[in-house]
C-alpha cells in the first residue's frame, strides 16, 4: 500500500472526512513523528508500532558498478 492508496482507504473509513482533509493529517502525522526522530526522541503509537532513529555505523561493502571494496559511512 501506499501513500495515495493509505490516503484513499482512511477517507473512505471515517464518514464526513475528505481526501484532502486525510492527506493533510496523515501529513502532519508523519512530520511531527519525523521531528521527534530527529530530535532523538523515540515515538511510541499503542496498537501501531514504535519510531526510532539508529546510527548504521560504516562498514565495509563492494561497489555493485566495479565489484570494488569500498566503505559505506554512517548515516542516521
Amino acid at each position: 500500500m501506499n501513500k495515495a492508496q493509505l490516503i484513499e482507504r482512511l477517507s473512505k473509513e471515517v464518514e464526513g472526512v475528505s481526501k484532502k482533509q486525510t492527506e493533510q493529517f496523515l501529513n502532519a502525522l508523519t512530520d511531527t513523528i519525523i521531528s521527534e526522530l530527529k530530535e532523538g526522541r523515540e515515538v511510541t503509537i499503542t496498537g501501531f508500532g514504535t519510531f526510532l532513529s539508529r546510527i548504521r555505523y560504516a562498514r565495509g561493502g563492494v561497489n555493485r558498478l566495479n565489484s570494488k571494496p569500498a566503505i559505506i559511512s554512517n548515516k542516521l
